[in-house]
């Protein structure tokens, strides 16, 4: 259901299920109930002393309408005229986390031609989109890029999938990410282990990265090179993976992550089929 509009900008703030406000610091809300009920205390407190009543009946007047004041006209009235008071602290503190840049992971298709990645940095500069990592991925159809962007707290994943139409990708896919997507080393492992435990299909792409490799296509995958710069990984339900690094032969201990690499998401993929049957 979608929420009516609000006259106040502090309406932003009210939760999106329930429509409640959140609790306004204690100290503001204390200064606006005594703003509100002062005024009319005094005038009730000024009405009841000019009566003729008993003592007793006076204080009990004035007991009981204090009571109502506060309770049906004081609050609700300081809550709903100083709303934008009550909640300027929570406004300030939302406005900055809207303004703060946002990581996003980037994929997208492009010709394999000159000038495309150009293109494409282009577009994404107009969203003042700032490329802090980049992984190009060969494909039969072009290349797969992938970007880890910053960018302002208020673009978000529809900006982002025109930026990358406007420079020229297809297939294009957008994600949050965090500061993980530009770690190195152990951390890098481990975050493209968490990637594939959600997704295990992500597995040619996660060891390309790991590696620093390209992703032989099976027509061209043939005989492990004799340098060591290719290196193929069995797996049972996306057929053999070659991968490839020429000039630089791949290490024993390269191979060993990406294996295990392969037997996660082998296992995961193993789990799910299972648990769908």
């Amino acid at each position: 259901m979608k929420r009516p509009p609000h006259n106040t900008p502090a309406a932003d703030l009210s939760c999106e299920v329930c429509g409640r406000m959140p609790e306004p610091p204690k100290a503001r809300l204390t200064v606006a109930n005594v703003a509100v009920m002062l005024p009319i205390e005094l005038l009730v407190h000024a009405l009841v002393v000019e009566t003729h009543l008993p003592y007793v009946a006076k204080v009990l007047v004035l007991t009981f309408t204090a009571t109502v004041l506060v309770i049906w006209v004081a609050e609700p009235s300081a809550a709903r005229i100083l709303r934008s008071w009550l909640h300027a602290p929570a406004l300030r503190h939302r406005r900055q986390l809207a303004a703060a840049p946002s990581l996003w992971r980037a994929r997208t298709l492009l010709a394999d031609q000159p000038g495309s990645l150009q293109r494409m940095t282009r577009a994404l500069a107009r969203l003042d989109a700032n490329i802090l990592g980049l992984h190009v991925h060969p494909s039969p159809d072009g290349v797969l890029d992938e970007f880890v962007l910053a960018v302002p707290g208020e673009v978000g994943e529809r900006e982002l999938l025109a930026a990358l139409h406007d420079g020229g990708g297809s297939r294009s896919h957008v994600w949050p990410t965090t500061s993980l997507a530009m770690a190195d080393g152990q951390t890098k492992a481990l975050s493209l282990a968490a990637r594939i435990a959600a997704a295990p299909e992500e597995l040619p792409l996660a060891v390309a990265e790991l590696l620093h490799a390209q992703i032989v296509p099976p027509r061209d995958a043939g005989s492990p090179a004799d340098d060591g710069t290719r290196l193929k990984i069995p797996t049972a339900w996306h057929g053999p993976l070659t991968f490839s690094r020429p000039g630089e032969p791949f290490t024993p201990a390269e191979s060993a992550r990406a294996h295990r690499l392969a037997e996660l998401a082998e296992t995961l993929s193993h789990r799910r089929t299972g648990s769908s049957l």
